[in-house]
Order: structure tokens, then sequence, then C-alpha cells
């Protein structure tokens, strides 16, 4: 995803869509959320930063929001939410907006009507061009020092995936094994490692039935 301006394309399609300007200025946190509504932007002490979206990154959210929702619902485990819906990092004054995000059925009380207030159990992240340092970096630490338990990186351009789990403070890499990346917060939830190297996704009903679903 990209900071500040929607692609050219997205707005000759839509002439009468109503783009969110960038503010052009720190806000507190209560104007950034009086600001933002529904916007695909996220807060980061004081910093705005705006997205926008891609075809391939909206084909592999969706994917993974498809998958996980079932998985979770099947099993009864949680909840899943994906953006614009926002967690709340209160005490490194961050609002962030992760790509698809899990939170466990024993710690629904973190979910409020206007974000979830700190780390949700389980964070997937799509990469973009405009986001890897971001993905890769800022989140990485950011989700690891709160102790998000589980973070997914996923490059739909490379094909490659790569997971972590949080262990004593510290994120370490989930490793493949027979082809499958396979989940420890969410056990029966994997993911082929092939899935992604085809240069498409695979059908989300065939995932689904591999998985068990």
């Amino acid at each position: 995803m990209s900071i500040i301006d929607r692609p050219a394309s997205v707005l000759d399609d839509c002439p009468n869509l109503d783009v969110p300007q960038h503010p052009g200025r720190k806000l507190s946190e209560e104007e950034f959320i009086a600001w933002s509504g529904a916007f695909w932007a996220e807060w980061v002490d004081g910093e705005v930063i705006m997205m926008s979206v891609n075809r391939d990154h909206a084909m592999f959210q969706n994917f993974f929001s498809t998958i996980l929702s079932v998985f979770v619902d099947k099993n009864d485990l949680g909840a899943v939410y994906s953006e614009p819906f926002q967690i709340r990092l209160g005490a490194r004054r961050r609002r962030r907006m992760p790509d698809v995000f899990f939170v466990a059925k024993t710690r629904m009380d973190v979910v409020h009507e206007q974000e979830v207030e700190g780390a949700p159990d389980l964070v997937v992240e799509i990469l973009s061009p405009e986001s890897q340092s971001r993905d890769w970096r800022e989140k990485f630490l950011e989700y690891e020092l709160v102790g998000v338990r589980e973070y997914w990186i996923v490059d739909p351009v490379s094909g490659l995936i790569e997971a972590y789990q949080w262990q004593d403070g510290k994120f370490a890499g989930l490793k493949e094994k027979d082809g499958k990346i396979a989940s420890e917060v969410l056990r029966g939830f994997f993911v082929r490692a092939d899935w992604f190297k085809q240069g498409q996704l695979p059908r989300i009903h065939e995932a689904l039935r591999e998985l068990g679903l």
C-alpha cells in the first residue's frame, strides 16, 4: 500500500469519488479519529499515513480474510477482522490497520466499537512496493514489542510468505514443513508455500478443502 495518494486509475474510473485529502499536518489521536472515519489511514505518533489499494493486494487480502474467517468460525475460535478496522497501541502512540488479523475468543474484551485495544493474536500483512519497509521493519518491531503472538508477511510479487511466532519477547520464524507453514496460534490452520508461487492464488474452495473445511 502506498503513502499519501491513490492511483490515478482509481480516480479516473470514479470521477465522483470524494477522495480524502491528507490533512497536511500532525494530528492528535482524537483529531485523527474525527478526521479519518472509514478512510484507509494509520496514525503514528501524530503523523498520518494514508493508504491506497491495488489489485494484487486486494486479491491476497480477500484470500487470507476468507480462509481465516471460515476456519475460525467453523472451530469457534474468536473473530477475524480486516482493514479499515484498526488496532490501537496506546503506549506506543499508534493506530495501525492490519490487512487481516485474528483475536481469540478468550480475549474478545479487547474488541471495541472503533478499534481493538492492544495486540491481536495473529496479524497478516500483505506487502506492496510502497509498504515493504513499513511491514518488514516498523510493524515487525512494533508487533514484536507489543506481543502479537504470530505475524505473517506475504509478498504477492515474489510469492514469498514468512511467519513468525512470539517467543520470550522476540519473533522466531515458523519453519516450513512438508511444504506447509502451520500456525501455532490456530492449530490446524496452514498454508502451502507453493500456493503463492504459481503466478496466481489457488481457488478459495480448494484451499478450504485442503484445510478440511
